[in-house]
């Protein structure tokens, strides 16, 4: 996509950080937008900043998790504007520690949100947008912990390397079929957003025994340190509208691979040189805790 003007975008986790971002750019490119969310508030004020800038705005709560939400999004999209031309399957969440002390809760709420969301975003607007057969863009929220070997989240790392891979597939299979779609994974590293509060976000069931991030560190010392430094790297990190500057960039230019930190194109290069060569994952702990979008 070169031009943006009078076209629509479906952006999921839309109220705060990238997401908004990605709304205020859409919005500055002349586009109607179409903002999902689970945070009514967040996304109510949302709403009033991009109306105030002049913006098309239709706002719809939506758990992406839930593929009946997701489906009323669609329906909703089609009903108010006719079409989807720029989806943006954003919403994202953080929870869990190593593999075996997450909970069962928290594997379940983070693959819903962060793997199944975006399963969903695709199954159900890539069939509008090839019916459409006109130029559209599809653009996945990974992470750097989508490229690299370790993140202190199990479930969080699994989500973000299967989004990579899904991504990918994707990009593929669009090409085999000789779709008028390109697609982007979304691979930053640390950005000024609340995702290290995403607790807040979490349902109602699940609330008296999910900790967000924080549970291991009462029986690990060495994830306290990483927890703080990822709570550090978020507070200095980009800022979301920078992000959402490469990511109309990348579009533009039709750039499958989003990486907005060339600080660590070392260690991603490091990972993939093991992988090629047989080696054992290498030692990027240093880097690691800066890995969370």
């Amino acid at each position: 996509m070169k031009e943006f003007q009078n076209k629509v975008a479906v952006i999921t986790g839309a109220a705060s950080g990238i997401g908004r971002a990605l709304a205020e750019r859409s919005v500055q490119e002349g586009m109607k937008v179409v903002l999902a969310d689970i945070q009514d508030e967040a996304l109510t004020e949302t709403a009033a900043i991009l109306q105030h800038k002049g913006g098309t705005v239709l706002c719809v709560k939506t758990d992406v998790s839930r593929a009946e939400e997701m489906e009323k999004l669609a329906q909703e999209t089609l009903r108010a504007f006719g079409g989807v031309h720029l989806l943006f399957n954003n919403a994202g969440v953080g929870a869990g520690g190593t593999i075996w002390e997450s909970t069962l809760d928290e594997w379940e709420w983070v693959l819903g949100v962060n793997l199944w969301g975006v399963i969903h975003g695709l199954r159900l607007f890539v069939p509008i947008m090839m019916a459409q057969d006109t130029g559209s863009h599809i653009v996945n929220s990974a992470s750097l912990a989508g490229l690299l070997p370790y993140h202190p989240s199990a479930p969080y790392q699994v989500t973000k390397q299967g989004i990579v891979a899904l991504s990918e597939q994707l990009y593929y299979s669009l090409k085999q079929w000789k779709a008028p779609i390109n697609v982007s994974v979304l691979c930053p590293g640390a950005v000024r957003t609340g995702i290290m509060d995403g607790m807040q976000q979490t349902p109602p069931e699940w609330q008296s025994n999910t900790a967000v991030l924080e549970a291991p560190s009462q029986t690990k010392p060495d994830y306290a340190a990483a927890l703080a430094s990822m709570r550090r790297a978020t507070a200095m990190g980009m800022s979301p509208k920078l992000v959402a500057e490469h990511v109309f960039a990348a579009i533009r230019d039709e750039r499958f691979y989003i990486l907005t930190h060339p600080e660590f194109n070392t260690a991603v290069h490091a990972r993939m040189q093991s992988v090629l060569l047989g080696q054992n994952p290498p030692d990027l702990s240093r880097v690691i805790g800066y890995c969370l979008k």
